[in-house]
């Protein structure tokens, strides 16, 4: 059984109109080549809509990447970016997202060359904050077209995981009733990941257990559990009663 989600990263580069997009466009290029070098290119997107300043352009990168068929976002600051378009965008995509900055990549390019992605990325987290949106941010989230390649791909674990979270249903079995959730166990810190539980009750098992006796239906799903199971199948007598 191969149930681990299949991850598309969008990557959407933001910037001001106070600085030229072509900066903050470049440096997505730079990104993107680094990642497809390293890491190939069967995960990412290079969302060709750069958001500037206004929240037309980030409806126009949230459908572009929707399109795409991403399912984890990165916003990418080439430099100073739009705090209200970026983080609309972080609040609208339904999905796992995560912000890095692009470094000042040498000294000698710091008239024409410069952005201010270190400035930008400290206000984007605090309009984040704002909006109480929650966003994968690094430990060092500024650095190059190189290093933030290492960070998108280490993002990409965490943003799998979020994915096969929100698909999880837990069922269970205990001594309430069904749909008594008043009294259930503490399900706040799942209903917070995305996860959905549901608890039955352990006389409703028994009964439908004892119901579903000689069910013909039973040896295929055993032969199915076995060879899910494989080597971790220690105990017969469970899968067959």
């Amino acid at each position: 059984m191969n149930n681990m989600p299949k991850l598309k990263i969008g990557v959407v580069a933001v910037s001001r109109d106070c600085f030229p997009e072509s900066l903050s466009v470049t440096r997505r290029e730079a990104l993107i080549k680094a990642y497809v070098e390293k890491y190939g290119e069967a995960e990412i997107y290079e969302c060709p809509i750069c958001i500037v300043e206004s929240e037309i352009h980030m409806v126009q990168a949230l459908e572009d990447v929707k399109k795409a068929g991403c399912n984890a976002l990165v916003v990418y600051l080439g430099n100073f970016g739009p705090e209200i378009s970026e983080t609309l965008l972080a609040k609208h995509f339904d999905g796992p997202k995560m912000f890095v900055a692009a470094a000042e990549e040498r000294g000698d390019n710091l008239i024409q060359g410069r952005g201010d992605a270190y400035c930008g990325m400290l206000n984007a987290s605090y309009n984040l904050k704002l909006r109480n949106v929650k966003v994968y941010i690094p430990e060092y989230p500024v650095g190059t077209a190189e290093e933030c390649a290492d960070m998108i791909h280490e993002f990409a674990p965490i943003a799998k995981a979020i994915i096969g979270l929100h698909s999880l249903k837990i069922i269970s079995f205990g001594p309430r009733p069904l749909n008594f959730l008043a009294c259930n166990a503490p399900i706040q810190q799942l209903y917070n990941l995305g996860v959905e539980i549901e608890e039955n009750s352990e006389l409703d098992l028994f009964e439908a257990f004892n119901k579903h006796a000689d069910d013909e239906r039973i040896p295929e799903i055993v032969k199915e559990m076995e060879e899910e199971l494989g080597a971790g199948n220690k105990n017969q007598r469970f899968l067959e009663n």
